[in-house]
């Protein structure tokens, strides 16, 4: 290679390495990036596929505000700019109608929803009116007059939008400074005047929220199957929605023998810890979920003080089940593990079940204790039932609280009691705050959060201070276990579970003496058991007028256990039996941005005027090369011949 290429590939190279350089500049200055945005994501079934996805480059349209119905109508069929990328309120995201509208459209692109704190007050649910209706108890086989909600529709507010699947993205966001950039964007761009069409440039928005499962679980799990062992670089497209159940027994359990326990009675004392909203990863459940899991920790750690005083003549085994919202993932997994013997108590353990459900008391002070009336048909059930009623009533005497019966036979409500029942007859209760339909108006969505529980916040916050705000409790609480010092914490369940766990594990335990290394290796202590007990060393609170922690070691019989459809282990992956759910991954990352977009006319010209400096750039390069011994040779002086 001559000294002209040298130079030529070296000209190249620098203006190459320039172009990369200036690139995240140019970008950021076209497009301005959207935080706290929320993405729909895919789930998918043993059936089915739902949710939303953008396409791989991302999803991109005009932005339109959708405040009327004109508006509407200018988004479906006579605005001059398809496709749009719809901004709307709640109000009409809450609209069954409108949604199915958008969706069925092939001029929408996208949908960015502003979620306001509070919920509609007439209620809002993307849930189904009959949650887990096909992995419950009740089927052709089992009171079929009582399946499918025929007597009681639990949730009459659902109109099963988060079961809907959408080919385009759906990002909700904050109600904030962004927002309104957003909207100013659209004022200033998307507005024509005297009701003509806006003129270009017009204000857009990119969505990129590309799923790579399609079709069902079983396909999905089909594929990842095909990844895992015929593809030199194996990437899995879904992975089974799971987590940990969280359980302590009262009275402590040899974990190392599984199955059954010889004279051991357990009374299960049940809750749930998940939820879900139409939107990834957002499930505040605060009433669905956070009023029943407080309740049972609250009660397992009252029980704890009464029975060290005397102690019960059965166990009771407190269980915080994952992954109920989706076909009973928890529970089923736990019952699974009792018939098959992985479980540190066996089925024939079992006495009875006392599940909380929603326990929120919006109306009154009354809880009902919902009983199943087909295992009462067995006279022994039904004593034993009766029982539990009349101890249940005993207990809450003086406290103010009333508990009743629903005054109807109806079935029992979605509750993790009905995998028991799928097992076998057993005893057992559902304490609620409903009689019969769900008080709770926002099941499963966004809006059952702390405004709808009407908790009290200082009077000088703001409403954003307020989502922000934290108690004096609850932050000794987080400094306790959110830095927990131990070798696997890695290991651990999902942040909440493990938080749940600790929390329990503080509210049942009791603080030892062990250090750091025999607490979290205590079989060479005399009087401490792993098999019967858990350890967790823990960083303590802040002392007194100091910033350093007091760190102490915690023993109790709090465990966690897998929290996975036994679909998955069975390859059962279209199972009617168990829950089969799962969630498609993706690889870039989730994000959405505005920008101006030009006029069709502009860009075909900038592609063209593109083209031809491109055509120029390769003539002027073929001729500098060609040229290039005259243009860069160096002169040099004759030298003298020698003879």
């Amino acid at each position: 290679m001559g000294a002209g290429s040298v130079k030529w590939v070296l000209s190249v190279a620098l203006c190459a390495l320039f172009r990369s350089a200036g690139c995240n500049s140019v970008e950021q200055k076209i497009y301005v990036d959207l935080n706290n945005t929320i993405p729909c994501v895919r789930l998918l079934n043993g059936t089915h596929q739902m949710g939303c996805q953008s396409s791989i480059s991302g999803n991109t349209g005009v932005l339109h505000v959708l405040e009327t119905e004109a508006d509407l109508d200018w988004v479906l069929k006579s605005g001059p700019h398809p496709p749009y990328m719809v901004l709307m309120d709640a109000s009409y995201f809450n609209r069954y109608t409108v949604m199915m509208q958008l969706k069925n459209s092939t001029r929408v692109t996208g949908v960015a929803v502003v979620i306001p704190s509070t919920g509609p007050p007439q209620g809002f649910s993307p849930h189904n009116k009959c949650p887990n209706q096909h992995t419950g108890v009740y089927s052709d086989s089992y009171g079929p007059g009582l399946a499918d909600c025929n007597v009681t529709v639990w949730n009459p507010l659902g109109n099963g939008l988060s079961f809907e699947d959408f080919k385009f993205p759906i990002f909700s966001l904050k109600d904030d400074n962004q927002t309104e950039a957003i909207r100013k964007c659209i004022s200033d761009h998307n507005v024509g005047n005297n009701g003509s069409a806006p003129a270009y440039p017009l204000c857009a928005m990119q969505m990129f929220s590309h799923m790579h499962a399609v079709t069902s679980t079983a396909t999905c799990m089909r594929r990842n199957y095909i990844q895992e062992h015929y593809s030199l670089n194996p990437e899995s497209v879904c992975d089974p929605l799971g987590d940990f159940n969280v359980w302590a027994p009262l009275l402590p359990l040899n974990v190392t023998s599984k199955g059954h326990k010889a004279n051991e009675s357990v009374v299960i004392a049940a809750t749930r810890l998940d939820g879900r909203s139409f939107f990834w990863d957002v499930a505040t459940a605060a009433e669905g979920t956070v009023t029943g899991f407080v309740t049972l920790l609250a009660a397992a750690h009252a029980l704890r003080s009464v029975t060290e005083q005397a102690p019960p003549s059965r166990n009771i085994l407190f269980t915080f089940f994952q992954g109920e919202t989706f076909d009973y993932i928890g529970s089923s997994r736990m019952v699974y593990d009792m018939e098959k013997k992985k479980f540190v108590i066996d089925l024939d353990n079992v006495h009875s079940v006392l599940e909380i459900g929603q326990v929120g008391l919006r109306e009154g002070t009354n809880l009902w204790m919902h009983t199943d009336p087909v295992s009462r048909t067995n006279a022994s059930v039904d004593e034993q039932v009766r029982n539990l009623v009349a101890n249940l009533k005993d207990s809450v005497t003086g406290l103010g609280i009333n508990l009743a019966e629903p005054t109807v036979s109806q079935p029992l409500p979605p509750s993790s009691f009905q995998r028991f029942l799928r097992a076998r007859p057993f005893p057992g209760v559902v304490l609620a705050d409903h009689q019969s339909s769900f008080v709770n108006k926002y099941y499963e969505s966004i809006y059952d959060n702390a405004a709808y529980l009407n908790v009290t916040y200082p009077s000088d916050l703001s409403p954003e201070e307020q989502l922000e705000y934290i108690t004096d409790t609850a932050k000794v609480w987080f400094h306790i276990f959110s830095h927990l010092i131990t070798n696997d914490c890695q290991s651990l369940p999902s942040p909440m579970t493990r938080l749940v766990q600790y929390l329990l594990a503080n509210l049942t335990g009791t603080v030892t003496a062990l250090n750091q290394t025999t607490c979290q290796d205590p079989s060479s202590q005399r009087n401490e058991s792993k098999e019967l007990y858990s350890y967790l060393w823990v960083r303590g609170p802040q002392s007194a007028n100091s910033t350093n922690r007091d760190p102490y070691c915690v023993r109790s019989t709090v465990r966690s256990t897998l929290a996975i459809s036994p679909a998955f282990e069975l390859r059962e992956y279209e199972s009617k039996v168990y829950s089969t759910w799962t969630e498609s991954r993706w690889k870039s990352s989730i994000k959405a941005r505005i920008f101006l977009v030009a006029s069709k006319e502009l860009e075909m010209l900038t592609l063209g005027v593109g083209i031809a400096v491109l055509l120029v750039s390769l003539l002027v390069t073929y001729f500098i090369s060609s040229k290039a011994e005259l243009l860069f040779s160096s002169t040099r002086e004759p030298s003298g011949t020698t003879y």
